[in-house]
């Protein structure tokens, strides 16, 4: 791997793990950055999961005293969203690669509206932590939760991109509690279905897996996911949005320039 090259790759993860941590969708900025550079749209998706374990690992950490009585819950949504990751990965690994490659611009489009409208879901958050009296209850609607977050799973398996976004909107909605302790939980689900994904690649897809680029996200990622856990609440959302759906729109641009080569 050339050195410029690295150094890209590097820089990438660093920023992705700090916005994971803290927003989401961290992997518009990594998975454009590899496409760019040349990788396969499945061998990039794979070793860009891989490599941001390490700083989902971290940003969970980061988040622990959010997590406080949350552990039932967590104990509920964790096997539907481990469940969800295995059949995402099942799906990436055995549908051809074309699938992908006109499935992958299709959902940088839906996790780029997932950033677009990040705030608007964060203020239906915040009113339902304002208006109690309207919430949905936990009880009521656990099933339809559940089938939510096994579903989110099922796409951060197979696609990372906004994964994250997707679920703090999910779990804001179903149950009680402060976004902080939203994201909190968001974490710990994230780095569930990254890991039995990353396991799913290690077992059956080992050869596609580019080590120097997991090597580099792993490294940097993990560092920014400390730095997003501790000092990332004060990076403003809006330049965070306007570089990720920068981003986004490249990496759907040379997505779509190779459907057509």
């Amino acid at each position: 791997m050339e050195y410029l090259n690295s150094v890209f790759i590097f820089f990438a993860g660093l920023w992705a793990g700090t916005i994971n941590s803290v927003v989401g969708s961290g992997t518009l900025v990594t998975f454009p950055v590899l496409i760019a550079l040349g990788y396969a749209p499945v061998t990039a998706s794979i070793s860009n999961a891989m490599g941001l374990v390490a700083g989902n690992a971290a940003g969970a950490w980061g988040y622990r005293k959010e997590l406080a009585g949350r552990g039932r819950a967590l104990l509920r949504l964790l096997p539907a969203s481990l469940l969800g990751g295995i059949t995402g990965a099942y799906l990436l690994l055995h549908l051809p690669e074309k699938v992908f490659g006109y499935a992958a611009p299709v959902l940088i489009i839906v996790a780029l509206l997932m950033v677009v409208f990040q705030p608007r879901l964060q203020q239906w958050v915040r009113n339902r932590e304002q208006n109690p009296e309207h919430a949905l209850r936990d009880r009521s609607h656990g099933i339809l939760l559940v089938v939510l977050v096994y579903l989110a799973g099922v796409y951060g398996g197979y696609f990372v991109a906004a994964q994250g976004i997707l679920l703090v909107g999910i779990l804001g909605v179903f149950m009680a509690g402060t976004i902080q302790n939203a994201n909190a939980m968001k974490n710990i689900l994230v780095l569930g279905v990254n890991i039995v994904a990353a396991a799913s690649y290690l077992l059956f897809a080992f050869g596609r897996i580019s080590w120097a680029a997991v090597g580099l996200i792993a490294v940097s990622s993990l560092i920014g996911g400390v730095i997003g856990s501790k000092v990332g609440r004060r990076l403003s959302p809006a330049v965070l949005r306007g570089v990720i759906f920068t981003l986004g729109i490249v990496a759907l641009g040379f997505m779509i320039a190779n459907l057509f080569k």
